[in-house]
Protein backbone atom coordinates (compact mmCIF):
# COMPACT_ATOMS: atom_id res chain seq x y z
CA UNK A 1 0.00 0.00 0.00
CA UNK A 2 1.58 3.26 -0.93
CA UNK A 3 2.35 6.02 1.91
CA UNK A 4 1.94 9.09 0.67
CA UNK A 5 4.23 12.14 1.47
CA UNK A 6 2.31 14.49 3.67
CA UNK A 7 0.15 17.02 1.72
CA UNK A 8 0.89 21.02 3.48
CA UNK A 9 -2.20 22.72 5.00
CA UNK A 10 -3.58 25.60 3.29
CA UNK A 11 -0.74 28.63 3.68
CA UNK A 12 1.75 26.45 5.04
CA UNK A 13 4.73 26.46 3.16
CA UNK A 14 5.68 23.07 1.51
CA UNK A 15 8.73 21.36 1.09
CA UNK A 16 10.91 22.40 -2.01
CA UNK A 17 12.81 20.10 -4.69
CA UNK A 18 14.92 21.75 -7.42
CA UNK A 19 15.07 19.81 -10.82
CA UNK A 20 18.05 20.80 -13.08
CA UNK A 21 16.87 19.27 -16.22
CA UNK A 22 15.49 20.15 -20.19
CA UNK A 23 12.23 20.83 -21.37
CA UNK A 24 9.62 18.96 -22.92
CA UNK A 25 7.67 20.88 -25.36
CA UNK A 26 5.47 17.66 -25.76
CA UNK A 27 4.64 17.52 -21.54
CA UNK A 28 5.68 14.31 -21.04
CA UNK A 29 9.05 14.30 -19.68
CA UNK A 30 11.79 16.26 -18.51
CA UNK A 31 10.59 19.27 -16.17
CA UNK A 32 7.10 19.00 -17.43
CA UNK A 33 6.97 15.22 -15.71
CA UNK A 34 9.43 16.35 -12.63
CA UNK A 35 7.34 19.24 -11.59
CA UNK A 36 3.80 17.36 -12.35
CA UNK A 37 5.31 14.25 -9.53
CA UNK A 38 6.36 16.92 -7.24
CA UNK A 39 3.26 19.23 -6.95
CA UNK A 40 1.11 16.20 -6.98
CA UNK A 41 3.25 14.37 -3.97
CA UNK A 42 2.55 18.07 -2.05
CA UNK A 43 6.11 19.34 -2.97
CA UNK A 44 6.48 22.46 -4.35
CA UNK A 45 9.15 22.24 -7.58
CA UNK A 46 11.39 24.53 -8.19
CA UNK A 47 13.70 24.25 -11.72
CA UNK A 48 17.10 25.41 -13.20
CA UNK A 49 16.56 24.77 -17.25
CA UNK A 50 19.62 23.33 -18.77
CA UNK A 51 18.15 22.81 -21.97
CA UNK A 52 15.16 23.32 -24.24
CA UNK A 53 13.88 20.25 -26.63
CA UNK A 54 12.05 20.40 -29.81
CA UNK A 55 10.03 17.36 -28.69
CA UNK A 56 6.63 15.50 -28.80
CA UNK A 57 5.42 11.89 -28.41
CA UNK A 58 7.42 10.55 -31.26
CA UNK A 59 10.83 11.69 -30.93
CA UNK A 60 13.54 14.68 -30.19
CA UNK A 61 14.04 16.74 -33.39
CA UNK A 62 17.10 19.00 -31.64
CA UNK A 63 17.64 21.21 -28.20
CA UNK A 64 18.98 24.07 -27.30
CA UNK A 65 21.61 24.39 -24.39
CA UNK A 66 21.18 27.05 -21.82
CA UNK A 67 24.87 28.76 -20.81
CA UNK A 68 26.06 26.53 -18.41
CA UNK A 69 26.50 29.89 -15.97
CA UNK A 70 23.08 30.89 -16.43
CA UNK A 71 22.30 27.29 -15.34
CA UNK A 72 24.90 27.56 -12.47
CA UNK A 73 23.05 30.31 -11.18
CA UNK A 74 19.53 28.96 -11.46
CA UNK A 75 20.20 27.23 -9.36
CA UNK A 76 22.41 29.21 -6.71
CA UNK A 77 19.15 31.73 -6.88
CA UNK A 78 16.58 28.88 -5.41
CA UNK A 79 18.90 27.78 -2.81
CA UNK A 80 20.26 30.82 -1.11
CA UNK A 81 16.92 32.11 -0.99
CA UNK A 82 14.07 29.37 -1.35
CA UNK A 83 16.12 26.81 0.20
CA UNK A 84 15.13 23.08 -1.08
CA UNK A 85 14.89 19.48 0.77
CA UNK A 86 16.55 17.62 -2.03
CA UNK A 87 17.89 18.03 -5.69
CA UNK A 88 17.69 15.95 -8.82
CA UNK A 89 18.97 16.19 -12.39
CA UNK A 90 17.87 14.85 -15.54
CA UNK A 91 19.20 16.18 -19.02
CA UNK A 92 22.24 18.24 -19.09
CA UNK A 93 23.18 18.00 -22.59
CA UNK A 94 27.43 19.13 -22.16
CA UNK A 95 30.48 18.74 -20.34
CA UNK A 96 30.38 22.73 -19.40
CA UNK A 97 26.89 21.92 -18.03
CA UNK A 98 27.60 19.40 -15.85
CA UNK A 99 30.86 20.93 -15.13
CA UNK A 100 29.01 24.39 -13.79
CA UNK A 101 26.15 21.92 -12.30
CA UNK A 102 28.75 19.86 -9.94
CA UNK A 103 30.34 22.93 -8.89
CA UNK A 104 27.85 25.22 -7.87
CA UNK A 105 26.05 21.90 -6.15
CA UNK A 106 29.79 21.50 -4.33
CA UNK A 107 29.17 25.32 -3.64
CA UNK A 108 25.44 25.67 -1.94
CA UNK A 109 25.88 21.94 -0.78
CA UNK A 110 23.98 20.14 -2.61
CA UNK A 111 25.11 16.10 -3.05
CA UNK A 112 26.67 13.51 -0.54
CA UNK A 113 29.02 15.84 1.10
CA UNK A 114 26.88 18.17 1.67
CA UNK A 115 23.28 19.16 3.61
CA UNK A 116 21.11 18.10 0.83
CA UNK A 117 20.12 15.13 -0.94
CA UNK A 118 20.77 14.72 -4.83
CA UNK A 119 19.25 12.38 -7.19
CA UNK A 120 20.90 11.94 -10.72
CA UNK A 121 18.94 10.29 -13.41
CA UNK A 122 21.83 10.71 -16.02
CA UNK A 123 19.69 11.45 -19.16
CA UNK A 124 21.52 10.07 -22.17
CA UNK A 125 18.90 9.51 -24.87
CA UNK A 126 14.93 9.57 -25.07
CA UNK A 127 13.46 6.64 -24.73
CA UNK A 128 13.02 6.86 -28.46
CA UNK A 129 17.04 6.69 -28.95
CA UNK A 130 17.50 10.46 -29.82
CA UNK A 131 20.70 11.49 -28.66
CA UNK A 132 20.09 14.15 -25.44
CA UNK A 133 23.39 14.25 -24.15
CA UNK A 134 26.88 14.80 -26.21
CA UNK A 135 28.86 11.88 -26.34
CA UNK A 136 31.59 13.26 -24.85
CA UNK A 137 30.06 14.35 -21.89
CA UNK A 138 29.62 10.96 -20.66
CA UNK A 139 33.02 10.93 -18.83
CA UNK A 140 31.71 14.11 -17.07
CA UNK A 141 29.10 11.72 -15.80
CA UNK A 142 30.82 9.10 -14.50
CA UNK A 143 33.54 11.25 -13.17
CA UNK A 144 32.24 14.82 -11.87
CA UNK A 145 28.14 14.14 -11.63
CA UNK A 146 28.26 10.47 -10.35
CA UNK A 147 30.67 11.26 -6.75
CA UNK A 148 28.05 13.95 -5.72
CA UNK A 149 25.43 12.08 -5.70
CA UNK A 150 23.16 10.11 -3.33
CA UNK A 151 21.69 7.78 -5.56
CA UNK A 152 21.63 7.61 -9.50
CA UNK A 153 18.85 6.03 -11.52
CA UNK A 154 19.79 5.59 -15.16
CA UNK A 155 17.74 2.93 -17.62
CA UNK A 156 19.78 -0.50 -19.19
CA UNK A 157 20.70 1.63 -22.57
CA UNK A 158 22.48 4.56 -19.84
CA UNK A 159 23.97 1.64 -17.64
CA UNK A 160 25.41 0.22 -20.58
CA UNK A 161 26.41 3.59 -21.90
CA UNK A 162 28.12 4.68 -19.01
CA UNK A 163 29.75 1.36 -17.27
CA UNK A 164 29.77 -0.97 -20.30
CA UNK A 165 27.61 -3.67 -18.98
CA UNK A 166 24.49 -4.97 -20.73
CA UNK A 167 22.21 -5.89 -18.25
CA UNK A 168 20.03 -9.16 -19.49
CA UNK A 169 19.76 -10.81 -16.10
CA UNK A 170 20.24 -10.71 -12.44
CA UNK A 171 23.33 -11.52 -12.51
CA UNK A 172 24.13 -8.98 -14.56
CA UNK A 173 22.03 -6.66 -12.68
CA UNK A 174 24.43 -7.28 -9.92
CA UNK A 175 27.67 -6.45 -11.58
CA UNK A 176 25.55 -2.93 -13.32
CA UNK A 177 25.09 -2.19 -10.22
CA UNK A 178 28.14 -2.22 -8.62
CA UNK A 179 29.99 -1.22 -11.40
CA UNK A 180 27.89 2.14 -11.01
CA UNK A 181 28.72 2.38 -7.21
CA UNK A 182 32.17 2.16 -7.94
CA UNK A 183 32.04 5.45 -10.32
CA UNK A 184 31.15 7.21 -6.65
CA UNK A 185 27.57 7.77 -5.66
CA UNK A 186 26.55 6.54 -2.25
CA UNK A 187 23.58 4.21 -3.71
CA UNK A 188 22.69 3.19 -7.41
CA UNK A 189 19.94 1.70 -9.00
CA UNK A 190 19.39 -0.88 -11.42
CA UNK A 191 15.59 -0.52 -13.13
CA UNK A 192 14.37 -3.57 -14.53
CA UNK A 193 11.58 -1.91 -16.42
CA UNK A 194 13.09 -2.76 -19.63
CA UNK A 195 14.40 -6.10 -19.06
CA UNK A 196 11.24 -7.59 -20.20
CA UNK A 197 12.12 -11.03 -19.20
CA UNK A 198 9.17 -12.25 -16.52
CA UNK A 199 5.85 -10.36 -15.47
CA UNK A 200 7.80 -8.56 -12.67
CA UNK A 201 9.73 -5.06 -13.01
CA UNK A 202 12.19 -4.98 -10.73
CA UNK A 203 14.50 -2.71 -9.44
CA UNK A 204 17.98 -3.33 -7.64
CA UNK A 205 19.37 -0.86 -5.70
CA UNK A 206 23.07 -1.57 -4.37
CA UNK A 207 25.07 0.84 -1.57
CA UNK A 208 28.29 -0.94 -1.59
CA UNK A 209 28.01 -3.82 0.79
CA UNK A 210 23.84 -4.86 0.26
CA UNK A 211 21.67 -5.41 -2.77
CA UNK A 212 17.45 -4.28 -2.17
CA UNK A 213 15.15 -5.66 -5.07
CA UNK A 214 11.78 -4.27 -4.85
CA UNK A 215 9.32 -5.51 -8.05
CA UNK A 216 6.09 -4.61 -8.80
CA UNK A 217 3.71 -6.41 -11.18
CA UNK A 218 4.67 -5.63 -15.04
CA UNK A 219 1.83 -2.89 -16.35
CA UNK A 220 1.42 -3.58 -20.13
CA UNK A 221 1.33 0.00 -21.98
CA UNK A 222 3.07 1.40 -24.73
CA UNK A 223 2.64 5.26 -22.58
CA UNK A 224 5.47 4.92 -20.85
CA UNK A 225 6.73 8.67 -21.70
CA UNK A 226 8.23 10.12 -18.85
CA UNK A 227 8.52 7.03 -16.30
CA UNK A 228 12.03 7.20 -15.47
CA UNK A 229 11.72 11.26 -14.99
CA UNK A 230 8.84 10.47 -12.36
CA UNK A 231 10.46 7.69 -10.26
CA UNK A 232 14.12 10.05 -9.97
CA UNK A 233 11.53 13.03 -9.46
CA UNK A 234 9.32 10.43 -6.74
CA UNK A 235 12.75 9.49 -5.07
CA UNK A 236 13.39 13.46 -4.71
CA UNK A 237 10.45 14.32 -3.30
CA UNK A 238 10.57 11.44 -0.79
CA UNK A 239 14.29 11.89 0.17
CA UNK A 240 13.42 15.91 1.32
CA UNK A 241 10.54 13.99 3.31
CA UNK A 242 13.40 13.00 5.55
CA UNK A 243 13.08 9.13 4.03
CA UNK A 244 15.77 7.01 3.82
CA UNK A 245 17.29 6.04 0.43
CA UNK A 246 16.08 2.63 0.56
CA UNK A 247 12.02 3.81 1.92
CA UNK A 248 12.23 6.89 -1.01
CA UNK A 249 12.94 3.79 -3.47
CA UNK A 250 10.16 1.97 -2.41
CA UNK A 251 7.82 4.93 -2.01
CA UNK A 252 9.14 6.28 -6.00
CA UNK A 253 8.90 2.55 -7.37
CA UNK A 254 4.87 1.94 -6.44
CA UNK A 255 4.25 6.07 -7.13
CA UNK A 256 5.66 5.58 -10.69
CA UNK A 257 3.49 2.01 -11.61
CA UNK A 258 0.70 3.84 -10.36
CA UNK A 259 1.50 6.70 -13.19
CA UNK A 260 1.62 3.51 -14.91
CA UNK A 261 -1.08 2.28 -14.59
CA UNK A 262 -2.59 5.99 -15.31
CA UNK A 263 -1.18 6.66 -18.36
CA UNK A 264 -2.62 8.04 -21.56
CA UNK A 265 -2.68 8.31 -25.04
CA UNK A 266 -1.15 11.30 -26.42
CA UNK A 267 0.18 12.25 -30.50
CA UNK A 268 0.96 9.87 -32.91
CA UNK A 269 3.63 8.02 -30.59
CA UNK A 270 4.45 7.28 -26.67
CA UNK A 271 1.93 9.12 -24.26
CA UNK A 272 3.38 9.75 -21.01
CA UNK A 273 3.15 8.17 -17.47
CA UNK A 274 0.64 10.38 -15.27
CA UNK A 275 0.14 11.32 -11.61
CA UNK A 276 -3.08 12.73 -12.31
CA UNK A 277 -4.70 9.58 -11.01
CA UNK A 278 -3.50 11.49 -7.50
CA UNK A 279 -6.37 13.56 -7.94
CA UNK A 280 -8.75 11.21 -7.78
CA UNK A 281 -7.75 8.92 -5.14
CA UNK A 282 -10.07 8.43 -2.32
Amino acid sequence: MLKFLPIPADGQTPVRVLTIAGTDSGGGAGIQADSRTMALCGVHACVAVAAVTVQNSVGVSGFHEIPPNIVAGQVRSVVEDIGIGAAKTGMLASTAIIEAVAEVCREVGIGRDGSIPLVVDPVAASMHGDPLLHESALDAVRHTLFPLATVVTPNLDEVRLLTGVAVVDDGSARRAAEALHALGPRWAIVKGGHLRTSEYSTDLLFDGDRFLEFSAPRIKTGNDHGGGDTMAAAIACALANGYPVPEAVEFAKEWTRRCLEASYDLGAGHGPVSPLWRLNYA
